[in-house]
């Protein structure tokens, strides 16, 4: 019998009370990243990050002192309570933003930004500005929104981005597990379709808050057992059954595991990935054969835990299950050697070798292109070659398979000397072929040019104010000499720069160019007007959009960097400029 069940049902929630009280008196750490206590009102608020106390002396953001304004945040009446609970991973002065950015934000006018910007597939560049701006310490906004609406903002974004090692940080370093239980759910998730069940249970080593979620609970208990921590977890499951929980699945599942029974489940649940984990991990003869229909994370689980078919027993009659195998393959879950090493096990007659696109029309779509595919194998002639690949792209594509051909793919176009391609197919080969792109890190100065000279150092911390004033009216003299010099829109971004930062220019140097300010959208400098600094950057992110930021015109880069300029958002502005304007190698 079990050994907690002979506990008194009387008595059981007295003890089950005293001791989470105990393990609660234990814990009493506490989790408010940032106490804001009354102070004297003639003093400022330092910003501290939650988890870097110091701005590292080699920081970017040490120019920041250098404006009259600073990046200190004058204390807020508003603001004088005991505790003020504040979450997130960055600090604000860490890319020249503030604690109160979302402070003057509408937030309906946020819901719609934000419902335009998960329609696009963000670049790497607008995804970081996302991230930095959703992560940074700052109070949440009041106007038109609620902080649930808020962090469920939050928890779509992470969720849409998928960024495991940032989702983790930011829930445990805040411990706001039970602020984002969707968030939660997918980390452990995630972790667990990949088999790396340790990773997985770690999160919940980490938690140091009573779990509320019912699945993560669940989870957590498992988690328990797993460790070899039955008592703990069977205490935990008797307090849920307690409160009402019920789930005869889940509970057999357990019982297996803790040993109060050796009949092997073998009831296979997919409902989660926990349940489909469970009852693999209950049944010693675990046996699933995946559909269409079944989910991506346990078509992974799967994979990654080696319970997917051997290609090699696979029954080249059973066309549904290649498939289903083809779709696994799309998806990665196969590789693609192993679906085509099953593509050369079909035979065919020489006449169908001879005459493919004939022979595909009585042939159903994996028998075609198991064809095409040898056909390209044996085929020397070029153009026949590329017909051939083309032709098994596009039965891929045109069954929502496309990346199941995509590594071989560029094997084969890698064997074919660029000279030798045919004309008709030059664009093709350019959309398919694996380029080695190497990024051009390495700065290069060129004095010749304005925003490519060594006055770029200052962006990287490397000038004083003072010997930079000198060098750019230096420079700004000879450009004005040289009547050949085109005066480009990057030269005025970096002049416009250093501007902003309080570095002086000669007033004979002020007819070099113009400034057109309605450049930067209306909206924009509204919000910059009004102090609404988490609206004007989220704007910003809409309009890199997925672009990289190398890949922007001029125009549009200009109005960022002014958008920044206005923000005193220096340390990220820096960050981009260091991009876009420097000659690399």
């Amino acid at each position: 019998m079990k050994k907690l069940k002979l506990l008194n049902k009387k008595y059981l929630p007295v003890i089950l009370f005293y001791l989470l009280l105990g393990l609660a008196a234990q814990s009493q750490e506490p989790i408010d990243i940032w106490n804001i206590e009354e102070k004297k009102t003639t003093e400022k608020l330092d910003v501290i990050e939650n988890t870097e106390k110091d701005v590292p002396s080699n920081s970017i953001y040490k120019m920041q002192s250098q404006k009259d304004d600073g990046i200190n945040i004058d204390e807020d009446q508003t603001l004088l309570s005991d505790k003020i609970k504040i979450v997130g991973l960055y600090d604000p002065a860490e890319n020249g933003l503030d604690i109160n950015m979302w402070s003057n934000s509408n937030g309906d006018q946020i819901l719609n930004i934000f419902k335009r910007i998960n329609k696009m597939e963000l670049s790497k560049d607008a995804t970081e500005i996302l991230d930095i701006l959703l992560l940074t310490n700052a109070h949440y906004p009041q106007i038109n929104i609620s902080k649930n609406q808020f962090l469920e903002l939050k928890s779509s974004w992470l969720i849409k981005n998928s960024n495991l090692q940032l989702i983790e940080s930011y829930l445990l370093k805040n411990q706001i597990i039970n602020d984002h239980p969707k968030l939660t759910q997918l980390l452990v998730d995630e972790y667990l379709s990949k088999s790396e069940i340790k990773k997985a249970c770690e999160v919940f080593s980490k938690i140091k808050d009573p779990i509320q979620n019912d699945y993560l609970s669940r989870f957590n208990i498992y988690c328990l057992i797993n460790d070899n921590k039955k008592e703990e977890a069977q205490l935990m499951l008797d307090l849920k059954k307690e409160l009402g929980f019920e789930n005869k699945f889940y509970e057999r599942k357990i019982n297996y595991l803790m040993g109060y029974s050796n009949e092997p489940d073998i009831e296979i649940s997919e409902n989660t990935i926990l349940d489909f984990h469970l009852s693999h991990r209950t049944n010693p003869q675990f046996k699933f054969e995946p559909k269409d229909s079944t989910s991506k994370q346990i078509w992974k689980y799967l994979s990654t835990s080696n319970l997917l078919d051997s290609i090699k027993d696979i029954e080249l009659t059973d066309i549904d299950k290649i498939n289903s195998i083809e779709r696994a393959t799309h998806e990665k879950h196969y590789v693609e050697k192993e679906l085509f090493e099953l593509y050369k096990r079909f035979q065919f007659n020489i006449n169908q070798l001879l005459n493919i696109k004939e022979s595909t029309k009585v042939l159903s779509a994996v028998e075609s292109r198991a064809l095409i595919y040898q056909g390209i194998l044996i085929t020397t002639e070029i153009e026949n070659k590329f017909i051939l690949i083309n032709a098994l792209k596009n039965s891929f594509k045109n069954e929502g398979m496309e990346n199941a051909f995509d590594v071989e793919l560029r094997t084969f176009l890698k064997e074919i000397d660029k000279e030798e391609v045919p004309s008709n197919f030059t664009s093709f080969y350019n959309n398919y072929i694996d380029l080695v792109k190497t990024e051009l890190t390495k700065i290069k100065i060129n004095n010749k040019v304005l925003h490519q000279s060594k006055l770029i150092n200052y962006f990287k911390d490397e000038g004083s104010s003072k010997k930079i004033t000198k060098d750019l009216n230096d420079l700004l003299k000879k450009v004005k000499k040289n009547k050949k010099y085109f005066f480009s829109k990057k030269d005025i971004i970096l002049v416009e720069a250093f501007k902003s930062d309080g570095i002086q220019v000669s007033e004979k140097f002020k007819n070099l160019y113009d400034i057109r300010e309605s450049e930067i959208p209306s909206d924009i400098q509204i919000f910059i007007n009004s102090g609404d600094m988490a609206a004007a950057m989220l704007r910003i992110v809409e309009v890199i959009g997925q672009d990289e930021i190398n890949d922007i015109d001029e125009d549009t880069l200009y109005f960022i960097i002014s958008t920044l300029n206005q923000l005193n958002a220096d340390p990220l502005r820096n960050k981009i400029l260091l991009k876009v304007l420097p000659l690399k190698i």
